[in-house]
């Protein structure tokens, strides 16, 4: 079997301004964490601009478009609001998100079969802009093919019922999801979609999704910042890295 291409780590650092935010001060700063990120190995950073800036706030996307030296991947819903910070900022990459005020996280993936003349024209003036436009969706078949047709580059699937499912010890149902994962990733490739995966994945989850062929990209945050309290930002991201690339080698 041919050695796999290296796997790029996104970082995302919503959650630094949540404590931030928790306290109504001006630090944690989140730049800040992105370029510790950036020094450990991050490939790109991810941040979610929530419709009620509940972390990330718009000044915190102008302060990484202008710090950061890797790519910036801007999560956002679809909205007129969404669309126009995009367009001003030009991120190199948008992700589209579902969005739900009363959500602690991004609970599913975005609907895209049930509204793809709106995402199409959604999605038009962010392609022509340079963005590479991603969407986060599940592994059902339509929303892959659907995300193909709407002109996405990239679909970004969502992992995280697979590792709740692995976190409560329900092995038999999380090996049906990851090979349904693992299905998905092989249809968007043959679709000519890059395929990114991300959502809840650990230390514990990251190597089996690691060893999907068809998967460039990981996007992790939540456990990354958590880990981060015991052993340092730098220390849990290059913890993530040593597993991602171990699991890519296991490959060759």
């Amino acid at each position: 079997m041919r050695a796999l291409g290296r796997l790029r780590l996104g970082v995302n650092i919503d959650h630094v301004a949540t404590v931030r935010n928790a306290r109504g001060t001006a630090y944690p700063d989140p730049l800040r964490a992105a370029l510790l990120a950036e020094a450990a190995g991050a490939d790109g950073i991810t941040a979610h601009l929530r419709e009620d800036r509940r972390h990330i706030r718009d000044e915190d996307i102008t302060a990484l478009m202008q710090g950061l030296r890797v790519p910036l991947n801007l999560e956002m819903a679809t909205t007129p609001e969404m669309q126009a910070i995009a367009l001003r900022h030009k991120p190199h990459a948008v992700c589209l998100v579902p969005e739900r005020r009363e959500e602690r996280t991004t609970e599913g993936g975005i609907d895209v079969a049930g509204d793809i003349p709106r995402l199409t024209d959604f999605v038009a003036p962010l392609r022509e802009a340079g963005c590479r436009v991603s969407m986060f969706i599940g592994h059902d078949v339509r929303q892959i093919e659907a995300s193909a047709g709407i002109g996405a580059a990239v679909v970004e699937l969502h992992t995280g019922h697979y590792c709740d499912l692995m976190a409560e010890g329900r092995s038999a149902e999380a090996a049906r999801e990851l090979e349904a994962l693992r299905e998905g990733a092989a249809l968007a490739h043959s679709l000519g979609l890059e395929v990114h995966a991300g959502h809840g994945i650990s230390y514990d989850t990251v190597a089996e999704i690691a060893a999907f062929p068809q998967v460039m990209e990981l996007n992790i945050g939540h456990f990354l910042i958590g880990e981060a309290i015991f052993r340092g930002l730098g220390s849990a991201i290059e913890g993530m890295r040593r597993r991602m690339d171990a699991a890519r080698e296991a490959m060759a």
